[in-house]
């Protein structure tokens, strides 16, 4: 898949549902430099919905890891 065509995926892809906050937007403040979980917590609010992080957390986590990994 291209990089443009994942750019546009990435909008429409909610990583945390509760919020309706996308992908791209997790992946903006982990490049931004919210490298833990907490930092990107509170830079989108993540994990504060009626599911508590359960649902969001593990994508969270994956994508620190993977931001880790490209570095």
């Amino acid at each position: 898949m291209s990089e443009e065509n994942q750019d546009i995926l990435d909008k429409y892809t909610k990583v945390c549902i509760c919020k309706a906050i996308s992908k791209s937007t997790m992946k903006k403040v982990i490049k931004d430099g919210a490298d833990t979980l907490e930092k990107v917590q509170k830079a989108t609010s993540a994990g504060s919905g009626s599911c508590g992080g359960r649902r969001c957390t593990p994508k969270i986590l994956q994508l620190l890891d993977e931001n880790k990994q490209e570095q």
